[in-house]
């Protein structure tokens, strides 16, 4: 059956980007599926799942692209950046060179990306603690330094995974309301100030 706009009150797109090997798309496979899988599976350009929830009584609808990696494949994936609702972007916390490229990714997101878009920032294989070269406070003040919401995941036991595409959910449907009450703050406005100005000229017009 085809969706239609009545099946969903908000439809979202969203790109998971990162390093390869970081487990982009074993935190999608998680979240859409509850699934996890120990093989490494180099994505070849994009890969995409559809999850459909409920935030406050509203049905939501969520486009999740999984984009490779590899330098290889920019090309492809950069065209997926347009029309995004959020940006999910991943690191592995035992590997520090994923880490330092988050610097790289942010200016692909800067490029290609609406000047919107949402983004949060992933540490991931949080359950690979005794392995960690990325302490919880490095990613915190990275991801406070450019305005994002950081959270530790781990797809292989679930740790936050739901609680990221959640908070993401939620804070991206709360910055479009207020986005429209301002627009319809400003619309009201307008008519109300043109009102006053019709009235001023009849008044102007009965005094000659």
């Amino acid at each position: 059956m085809k969706n239609t706009q009545s099946d969903y009150d908000h439809l979202l797109k969203y790109l998971i980007i990162g390093n390869s090997g970081v487990g982009k798309s074993c935190l999608l496979l998680r979240y859409s599926e509850n699934e996890y899988s120990d093989k490494h599976i180099i994505t070849i350009g994009v890969d995409f799942k559809i999850k459909s929830l409920t935030i406050d009584g509203q049905k939501v609808k969520t486009n999740i692209w999984d984009t490779a990696g590899q330098e290889r494949f920019k090309n492809i994936t950069v065209s997926y950046y347009k029309g995004a609702s959020g940006v999910m972007l991943v690191y592995d916390i035992t590997d520090k060179e994923s880490f330092d490229k988050l610097g790289d990714w942010l200016i692909e997101v800067e490029k290609n990306a609406p000047s919107n878009v949402y983004k949060i920032l992933i540490g991931n294989k949080s359950d690979l603690g005794d392995q960690r070269q990325v302490t919880y406070d490095q990613g915190k003040e990275f991801a406070d330094t450019y305005e994002m919401k950081f959270i530790e995941t781990s797809a292989k036991s679930s740790l936050n995974v739901e609680d990221a595409f959640t908070t993401m959910t939620k804070e991206i449907i709360t910055l479009k309301k207020k986005s429209v009450e301002q627009e319809d703050s400003k619309k009201k406005n307008l008519i109300n100030f043109n009102d006053s100005k019709n009235i001023q000229k009849q008044e102007k017009g009965c005094c000659k």
